[in-house]
């Protein structure tokens, strides 16, 4: 019940607000459109690669801010009224469901501009799905130790290399599957690290979280 009256909570401040979801809009909107005066309709690596790009950025923008942006005082009343656990998993499943927002939006708006050169374009919008999933679980997390270490974004830069790089090199090998014209085999598995990082993710944040939320 704590989870739901947080996710309510952060919807709420998200409808408010706004600024998020239209400058998230505005800034791919404008790149692709960029991209596209600059290469015109790229093909399948190129159209790939520049696609998890901009999903990372989108993150960095969309998700990182989630607990920087929450002051002393608000994160006092939270402690009086919710667990730790009770927090950390509804800003994890909140920004999930953001991220997926997100990636569906710039996935339109690139078959628009730039073309589909995918084959298999049902495998591409699941692994999308997951991999802006994957994503939001890592900058969420990050976000979480930045705040409470109060490092701010130099800690999330430092912490976020050596996690973000091999989920993208893994995101990328997945969604060669979607652009090849025969179906290759190997999905399931890779799909399988994927959600087996993520899952480390989250039991990681559901373990640390509760120290940080102390002080």
């Amino acid at each position: 019940m704590k989870i739901i009256n947080l996710l309510k909570k952060d919807l709420l401040l998200e409808i408010r607000q706004q600024y998020t979801f239209y400058g998230i809009l505005l800034y791919v909107t404008a790149t692709i459109f960029v991209l596209y005066l600059s290469m015109g309709q790229p093909e399948g690596p190129v159209w790939k690669g520049l696609f998890w790009m901009i999903q990372l950025f989108i993150c960095v923008n969309a998700v990182a801010k989630s607990f920087l942006q929450e002051g002393r005082g608000r994160l006092l009343y939270f402690y009086s009224i919710a667990g730790a656990r009770d927090f950390i998993l509804a800003k994890l499943v909140f920004n999930a469901l953001l991220m997926m927002l997100m990636s569906g939006v710039s996935l339109v708006l690139f078959l628009f501009m730039l073309g589909d050169p995918m084959g298999h374009e049902g495998y591409f919008v699941l692994i999308t799905c997951l991999g802006g999933v994957s994503l939001s679980l890592v900058f969420t997390f990050l976000s979480a130790l930045a705040a409470r270490a109060q490092q701010g974004a130099a800690l999330m830069a430092i912490l976020g290399f050596p996690l973000v790089i091999p989920q993208l090199m893994l995101l990328n090998r997945i969604s060669t599957i979607a652009f090849e014209d025969v179906l290759q085999g190997g999905l399931g598995w890779m799909l399988g690290i994927m959600a087996g990082l993520d899952i480390l993710l989250v039991v990681l944040a559901i373990i640390l979280f509760p120290f940080l939320w102390k002080d």
